[in-house]
């Protein structure tokens, strides 16, 4: 009888060497819009393990309830004790908020025309064009548009 090791050695040495690690299947995060969508209307709990409680971020939950007129409390509510497990935050919310669909808007900076204006003509970041036009007088300011201006159709 033969022994397995001697019939692997006849086969000659392997090509490629597979490790598990690699074939571990990575789970996707969490978003916390996935949260705030639990908290406001599905009322389950997400929050179901370590991994999934460092998925919730507290601060932007409680920043995205602020946005409805009813989520305001609770939010401040939880603003006021970050000292709270995130699991306890998150089952207050739940069991605070009614179950309502809500469609608020996130409030975005507008882009101003002018910053982009004075950022193109200096070359500066976002925070010292504001700097600038907030120095800048209005024959500045019309100027600097004469010198930028390209020409073509609006």
């Amino acid at each position: 009888m033969t022994k397995q090791s001697d019939v692997l050695e006849g086969l000659g040495d392997p090509k490629v060497e597979y490790r598990a690690e690699d074939y571990i299947e990575k789970k996707k995060g969490i978003s916390p819009f996935d949260f705030i969508k639990d908290v406001n209307y599905e009322k389950k709990n997400l929050i179901v393990d370590e991994w999934s409680e460092k998925q919730y971020n507290p601060w932007i939950i409680n920043r995205g309830l602020t946005f409805s007129i009813d989520t305001v409390h609770p939010a401040n509510e939880m603003n006021c004790r970050p000292h709270l497990d995130k699991a306890l935050q998150n089952m207050y919310l739940i069991n605070t908020i009614r179950a309502k669909k809500r469609f608020d808007k996130w409030i975005k900076i507008e882009d101003d025309a002018e910053v982009e204006m004075i950022k193109e003509y200096y070359g500066y970041s976002n925070d010292k064009a504001r700097q600038a036009l907030a120095i800048l007088s209005e024959e500045q300011k019309q100027y600097i548009k004469e010198k930028l201006y390209k020409g073509g159709r609006k």
